[in-house]
């Protein structure tokens, strides 16, 4: 009784320091204070000047952004279609040479950032690529693509393989099986992983900041990291993070919901 009672208190801890400077964050951006922990009453200031424009540097915040949401969508779809690809042909292998594949796909999640963002930057530098948007692009595409193969295997593993099999059989071609039996099988594991490649880009910094080059590009997190070495955050981050964890909370219910239901119907 006491161990399940420890077991549970312990997992509360975590739960709280976990999410408690979230709702911290999200509490505060209620309040038009430009000083975190100072409530000055309810407001909504902060939520139309991030929408209204009506801040200083209100521009370059919009524009991070924009350009953090262009790379994630950009990074994210390739690292599925490259991610399902890979994960297809691990899945097809054997012995050694599998278990290899496996053990160097899962070295560049374990590899640091800081690592693997100057490992990138040398390399563009040999290569003579012009940093920016592309080099960020590739590199994203780089570290994002190991966690939709891990997110795919496990359903290629549930598949029964005999499907593909039945599907040239009877006369389908390798890409119409691929597209029209492996890819509705497939589905749940390649939008988990492109939400996880999604909100992996979206969250990089370090290989951000050493691919993105001296043109001005500026992500979230290094607009963030610029703003805080000026002496303090903007208030505006405030309601933006905010409303960046409540869409992405949104969406990992919907697909948590919906994922239950998708396997009774296959099954049905």
């Amino acid at each position: 009784m006491m161990k399940k009672i420890l077991a549970k208190a312990y997992i509360w801890l975590i739960i709280i320091l976990l999410y408690s400077p979230l709702v911290f964050i999200a509490v505060f951006s209620f309040t038009e204070s430009r000083v975190l922990g100072n409530w000055t009453g309810f407001s909504l200031r902060l939520y139309e000047n991030l929408f209204s424009g009506g801040m200083q540097g209100a521009g370059s915040l919009l524009s991070a952004v924009e350009n953090t949401l262009l790379i994630a969508v950009a990074a994210a779809t390739v690292s599925t279609a490259l991610g399902t690809i890979a994960a297809i042909g691990v899945h097809n292998m054997k012995g050694k040479l599998k278990n290899t594949i496996q053990f160097m796909n899962g070295i560049p999640m374990i590899n640091p950032d800081v690592i693997t963002g100057v490992s990138l930057f040398l390399l563009f530098v040999f290569l003579h690529f012009s940093q920016g948007y592309l080099t960020v692009i590739l590199a994203h595409i780089t570290f994002c693509t190991p966690y939709v193969v891990l997110s795919v295997l496990p359903k290629l593993s549930q598949m029964n393989p005999n499907i593909y099999e039945a599907a040239l059989d009877l006369g389908a071609t390798p890409a119409q099986a691929l597209r029209k039996v492996m890819i509705p099988q497939l589905k749940p594991g390649m939008v988990s992983g492109f939400i996880l490649a999604f909100t992996m880009s979206l969250d990089d910094f370090a290989v951000t900041f050493f691919t993105r080059g001296t043109i001005g590009l500026d992500t979230l997190s290094t607009y963030i990291y610029t703003d805080a070495r000026k002496g303090g955050l903007t208030p505006e981050l405030r309601p933006l993070m905010t409303l960046i964890f409540f869409i992405i909370l949104i969406l990992l219910v919907v697909i948590n919901v919906r994922q239950p239901k998708q396997s009774k119907s296959i099954k049905g």
